[in-house]
């Protein structure tokens, strides 16, 4: 495999890793551009997502597309859930309360999750074999085509419920001002519901995409994803959908190109790097904007 090839297939395996970590960004972007709250149990939730996918396929013999469904559908209503009983009370508490309790979300996730399922690691069934494409001097499988169809597809229909829905019309003005939004009539609790309840499922969309392209889930999986997501949230600007999906992207491509070139160790290494370099040189991301604030 000559240099080119070597470089274009690293491209492909970085576009595909990129485009989980930008699926679990969006949640996280989204919280934050509403009620300025880093979601650290957002990691969990994609392993809850990842898991439901596992038995909806492997017990109940759901074909791919619907236990993708069902994940999405149990992680929106544990999102609202997370939402109305650990964050809505502490709304108006310091930013630190809702941080440690985020924390302990987080925690509480894992370890019921240990409980319930145990902490050994699952094989997620194999559902695309050996398929595969030759595109040039590119290989590319299934599991990578859907990768990028489904996230292609999810950015879309995301992108119309933002700019061209009712309930879209008011998350943009509740992430302006939410307390002018309230005085103009828009619900916030039923906004922010809706926000969790969307970040959520991308989440768990994320989780089933990784189980099929790498066969293994366990109840701790969501940690370092959910971490690296929100460095691709911090990359592209927190609270910028457009620079939830950059900011993915390019983690993605940066890790495969370390991989393949350096060293897998470096891998994670890299990503933090990155988070170090983007809070010295641009704080506000890359779509970010510097905000003045009157004190």
């Amino acid at each position: 495999m000559d240099l080119m090839q070597q470089i274009l297939q690293q491209l492909v395996n970085g576009i595909s890793l990129g485009s989980i970590y930008a699926l679990i960004a969006l949640g996280y972007t989204m919280i934050y551009g509403i009620i300025k709250l880093i979601n650290f149990a957002h990691g969990d939730v994609y392993m809850v997502g990842a898991y439901t996918g596992f038995f909806a396929v492997t017990f109940a013999r759901f074909p791919l597309w619907a236990a993708i469904i069902a994940a999405m559908v149990v992680t929106g209503i544990l999102g609202v859930l997370i939402e109305r009983i650990a964050y809505k009370p502490l709304r108006n508490a310091p930013k630190i309360s809702v941080l440690i309790t985020a924390i302990g979300v987080s925690f509480f996730l894992e370890y019921t999750s240990m409980y319930f399922v145990s902490p050994t690691p699952r094989t997620f069934p194999d559902l695309f074999g050996d398929v595969a494409w030759s595109i040039g001097p590119l290989v590319v499988n299934g599991q990578q085509v859907l990768i990028l169809a489904l996230t292609f597809v999810l950015m879309l229909i995301l992108t119309y419920i933002v700019q061209r829905t009712k309930m879209g019309k008011a998350m943009r003005a509740a992430s302006f001002d939410t307390e002018t939004a309230q005085l103009m009539g828009i619900d916030a609790d039923k906004v922010i519901s809706f926000t969790f309840c969307v970040g959520s499922a991308l989440a768990a969309v994320a989780g089933v995409l990784v189980g099929v392209y790498y066969n293994s889930i366990d109840p701790l999986m969501g940690i370092m994803p959910g971490l690296k997501a929100f460095i691709a949230a911090v990359l592209g600007g927190i609270g910028i959908l457009p620079g939830a999906v950059a900011g993915g992207l390019i983690l993605g491509i940066v890790e495969a190109f370390v991989s393949g070139f350096i060293s897998s160790t470096f891998r994670d290494a890299a990503a933090f790097a990155i988070l170090i370099l983007v809070l010295l040189i641009r704080p506000t991301g890359l779509f970010g904007k510097n905000v003045k604030e009157k004190v």
